[in-house]
């Protein structure tokens, strides 16, 4: 039986596409924290509340601790191995080719069904501004402008980003400096709530635990598309920083942000209030506090929101797409570059945008659910392989590389292993909770699909050998 130190072959670097190294260090800083505020935060948290009551802020403490661990796993490797597809080429170095086609198309089929949803979710909002326009014709439009800019160089997207995200963190940070002065009883013409929104109407635990298990599912899944900016970091001029600096601030921006929000908004309005669902949980909080024109003036927020969330989609899976073509593990065609950009990864990832427009034109009723189903727990199983990737390669580079590990997972290997029985548990939960069972069905059905597509590339390719 080998020896447990045994250090498994070293496989060799996997070839990276040409891509052009337009985003600065100002780009991925603010890619790093307006990447945390998405549509997840804006909008899905309402459902979460409506769900666990109070104690969501209890579910986005758990779910952000187990994010945490997961990007401090990925920003040791991406520090030490920085490339375009991130997680999904550590998977392969660590694991094999079948393990990096995975997540990799997994993440891939993720993202751009997470363009189509941020586009029906911003084209509701404009429908509700200029009723009787057809919602599909902004889906279209939305997909066309950001298809168009990611066609450009690189900096676009980095500027679009850095745009948005400056929005974002700028409204956020007002929204809590405002919810807190309320909190406090300091904000002119309000009263302090004090505790009963917290333990009236039922409650800490309005819903039982089973509340708390769909509050913690919905905030678990909020979180996926942090992962974006170690993809970009492969287009900047130093990578090695970029990465770190990010990966170092993610704990308080995942505190402030996400928890300090969900406390605030519970402690400001009753969880059971209809607007958290209808109107999105910031605009019910800023409505309550009768503040004049500051609801739709967070509604233009959350649009703000959705549309940077579908620019860093498109960026997201035009770049996996094209990491995972070099490697060999797609269509050729898709893998060749003009003036650094992948044009053809950008355009076959925007296609599923525009298929959206056309079911959301078709199905309007239920195509934001069947959707979400079909994104489902997808993100975990990508974090479940980078958990696995960074017990492999931490041993690996410390016997072989040590210099590289300018970022280490802390308490490496307990935190890595306590990462991955958190995921198992969630698994377990989405399993046994009948509202999430569909999704995870979808998810497994999707991995499983890709588990056997990769492992047969993998055999043939060593059988031509």
């Amino acid at each position: 039986m080998p020896s447990s130190t045994s250090t498994p072959p070293k496989s060799p670097p996997a070839p990276e596409p040409q891509l052009a190294k337009g985003l600065k260090q100002r780009h991925l800083s603010m890619i790093a924290l307006g990447g945390v505020i998405g549509a997840g935060l804006f909008v899905g948290s309402g459902a979460g509340i409506a769900a666990a009551g109070p104690s969501i802020v209890l579910a986005y403490t758990a779910s952000g601790l187990l994010v945490m661990l997961v990007m401090r796993m990925l920003g040791e490797m991406s520090a030490a191995n920085p490339a375009s597809g991130s997680f999904s080429v550590h998977a392969e170095r660590a694991i094999g080719p079948w393990a990096g086609f995975t997540s990799g198309w997994s993440f891939w089929f993720m993202l751009c069904m997470g363009v189509g949803l941020e586009g029906i979710g911003a084209a509701h909002i404009m429908t509700g501004w200029l009723p009787g326009t057809p919602e599909w014709a902004w889906v279209a439009l939305f997909m066309a402008v950001f298809c168009g800019a990611n066609l450009a160089a690189v900096k676009n997207f980095g500027e679009f980003e850095f745009w948005f995200a400056a929005l974002k963190v700028g409204a956020i940070v007002l929204f809590l400096v405002i919810g807190g002065l309320a909190i406090a009883g300091v904000l002119p013409g309000t009263d302090a709530p004090g505790s009963s929104h917290l333990i009236g109407h039922g409650g800490f635990l309005p819903n039982g635990t089973e509340g708390l298990i769909i509050g913690l599912l919905a905030s678990v899944l909020a979180f996926g598309g942090l992962e974006t900016v170690t993809i970009a970091a492969a287009e900047s001029d130093d990578p090695v920083r970029g990465v770190a600096g990010a990966v170092r601030t993610a704990m308080w921006r995942i505190a402030v942000f996400y928890i300090g929000s969900m406390l605030v908004i519970v402690t400001l309005v009753p969880w059971d209030d209809k607007e958290v669902v209808d109107k999105g949980p910031y605009v019910a909080a800023l409505d309550q506090l009768g503040i004049p024109g500051a609801g739709q003036i967070m509604n233009v927020v959350v649009l703000v929101a959705l549309l940077s969330a579908m620019n860093a989609n498109i960026y997201g899976s035009s770049r996996m797409a094209c990491s995972l073509v070099s490697r060999g593990q797609g269509p050729a065609a898709l893998g060749r570059t003009t003036s650094g950009v992948p044009r053809r990864s950008v355009i076959a990832s925007s296609a599923f945008g525009f298929l959206c427009v056309l079911l959301s034109y078709w199905r309007p009723d239920d195509i934001f659910q069947w959707l979400l189903n079909m994104i489902g727990a997808v993100i975990l199983v990508v974090w479940a392989f980078t958990a696995v990737s960074q017990l492999i390669l931490r041993r690996r580079t410390e016997q072989e590389e040590p210099e590289k590990l300018a970022v280490r997972m802390w308490a490496y290997p307990y935190l890595t292993w306590v990462a991955l029985a958190g995921m198992a548990a969630v698994f377990v939960l989405m399993a046994v909770e009948p509202s999430t069972r569909s999704q995870l069905a979808w998810t497994s059905g999707l991995t499983v699909a890709l588990v056997v597509a990769g492992y047969v590339r993998q055999r043939s390719a060593r059988a031509r050998r």
